[in-house]
């Protein structure tokens, strides 16, 4: 009974926080309800006896993505109005993707099946064999469903290069780096032993001359006021 309580409040909170971090106008509030929703689904991964995944979700996701997302969004001056000039131009196109990807999901659940045994590792996560959940899931990914998981990664990896994309912008006076320049460049570079103490004048490196100090005003002339003033 508290299991199915915990189950729904947990589920209920994630599905709320979901919403908020794509309806949000804030992108911090965003990052926000997305840590939320985290914390919720590692609740429920717990529930489910996959304390591995909960502690991995609250580590990996929350603890370095999620906090990374944050201090990027907030460090990065994007300007978010210009980024949604070109909403409704792209709109239809993006319409047709999301109808493609709704048409999918309706697929897979339609013809989605549970397990004959799906109750019994419900009430018994815990593999067989003497198998942790560690090493079950381990083989799952690095054995079974090798090739899935590589093309996840390459997912994640274009999604990350499309979010340097979208935030690179050319700024006046940066200095870029120049990996051609640098490998072509011929001879090796000189070591100079500069004496203790010689400052960087030996290396013929002069720093900016400090500032003058203001120069006072001269206090104004007392034309016989102490002495009675001119008759």
């Amino acid at each position: 009974m508290i299991a199915s309580l915990a189950f729904y409040a947990f589920a209920a909170v994630l599905i709320a926080s979901a919403v908020m971090v794509v309806s949000s106008r804030n992108p911090v509030h965003s990052v926000l309800f997305l840590i939320l929703a985290f914390f919720n689904a590692a609740a429920l991964m717990l529930i489910a006896g996959a304390e591995f995944l909960a502690m991995i979700l609250v580590i990996v996701y929350v603890g370095a993505v999620a906090v990374l997302f944050l201090f990027v969004v907030m460090m990065l001056d994007i300007d978010f109005s210009q980024l949604r000039e070109g909403f409704q131009r792209y709109a239809p196109i993006g319409a047709v993707i999301g109808g493609i990807l709704f048409l999918e999901l309706i697929f897979v659940l339609s013809t989605w099946r549970f397990a004959p045994d799906a109750a019994d590792l419900r009430l018994n996560p815990n593999p067989g064999g003497g198998v942790s959940n560690t090493a079950a899931l381990g083989r799952i990914l690095y054995t079974d469903y090798l090739y899935l998981f590589q093309l996840a990664g390459l997912v994640l990896l274009v999604a990350m290069i499309g979010a340097i994309v979208l935030t690179l912008r050319d700024r006046v006076g940066t200095r870029r780096q120049n990996i051609a320049a640098q490998v072509a460049r011929s001879g090796s570079v000189g070591l100079v032993k500069v004496p203790t103490g010689a400052g960087l004048r030996e290396l013929g490196i002069l720093r900016p001359p400090e500032p003058e100090a203001p120069k006072a005003l001269p206090e104004p002339a007392d034309h016989g006021h102490g002495h009675g003033g001119h008759h």
